[in-house]
């Protein structure tokens, strides 16, 4: 199987609630990471961590899990960042962060994938250092982005978008929220939206919407994937278990030789897309960032296609 190279934040996620709060590890890049080794997928992370109770905390998590880390790493003179989450009456979560975000050591060789996303893509100084990494790697390395924005510390759209069109013009895979999609471009639909990054040079493009699915773009097809009913405990981590599901689903099943070397097709896309929805349905059912083990995904949903020009 293809090995993963996840580039990103690791921090803590201290969530905040009417019952308490508690301590757990978070970051989208860190969850992705932790969800792609849960299902199998050889993985490795590039983040930043200190030697604080809060970074052991993180390394042990990744650790447990069969994260391996990069060997820049672990910094004994860097503060491990952090961020409250409270969460609302309707289960989602808003969040206050603590974080600074630089990288100075992201190995170019033997990964045949490399995905980036959240505040390690998008906040300086680190995001620079990210963004051209994903020009310069090995054109057979294919790249996977989520934005995953959080506008109270990356900054405003208008020095973002340009950021985000960047990471998405060097990508093969594009994943973003509905709230990502209509903070970055308030003027289009969805589906305008998906066609925006697919003609930026992105084979896959998806926004989920949550209970209401997501939307898929394969060349110039897309497809809607609903969402399986589950009981929701809160939304945190949701995103990022969908996309470890879409990424060991294209590493497992479609083949990362496979999908560089002669593209994928709107079934195949689908039926990874519908796997990524089963794996964030396991995780909102539960507390917290819990990503799932392979054994715990269970694929019911059904597929409705819309081809569009």
């Amino acid at each position: 199987m293809s090995e993963v190279l996840v580039v990103g934040e690791a921090l803590v996620d201290v969530v905040s609630s009417a019952t308490g709060g508690q301590a757990h590890p978070g970051g989208s890049p860190l969850n992705v990471a932790i969800g792609l080794a849960r299902l199998g997928t050889p993985v490795t992370l590039a983040t930043r961590l200190g030697t604080d109770s809060y970074g052991r905390m993180l390394a042990s998590h990744l650790a447990d899990a069969g994260v391996r880390l990069t060997s820049g790493s672990i910094d004994p003179s860097t503060r491990t960042s952090s961020a409250t989450a409270t969460i609302q009456a309707d289960g989602s979560a808003h969040y206050d962060f603590d974080i600074t975000w630089d990288i100075a050591d992201i190995p170019s060789r033997g990964f045949d994938l490399v995905h980036a996303g959240s505040i390690g893509a998008l906040l300086k100084p680190g995001g620079d250092t990210v963004a051209e990494f994903f020009e310069v790697a090995d054109g057979d390395m294919l790249r996977s982005f989520d934005p995953n924005i959080r506008p109270s510390v990356v900054g405003s759209r208008a020095s973002i978008l340009p950021l985000v069109e960047r990471f998405a013009r060097a990508s093969t895979i594009v994943k973003m929220s509905d709230e990502d999609a209509e903070w970055l471009h308030p003027e289009l639909a969805a589906s305008e939206v998906t066609a925006h990054y697919a003609r930026r040079g992105a084979s896959i493009v998806v926004i989920t919407r949550g209970a209401e699915g997501s939307i898929l773009r394969c060349g110039e097809e897309n497809a809607l994937i609903p969402s399986p009913v589950v009981d929701v405990a809160d939304t945190i981590g949701a995103g990022d278990s969908y996309m470890a599901g879409l990424l060991h689903f294209i590493a497992a099943e479609i083949g990362v030789v496979g999908l560089r070397t002669r593209g994928v097709s709107l079934f195949e896309a689908i039926d990874a897309c519908r796997f990524a929805a089963a794996c964030a349905a396991v995780t909102v059912g539960r507390s917290g960032a819990d990503l799932p083990h392979l054994n715990d995904v269970t694929i019911t949903a059904g597929i409705r296609d819309e081809s569009t020009n």
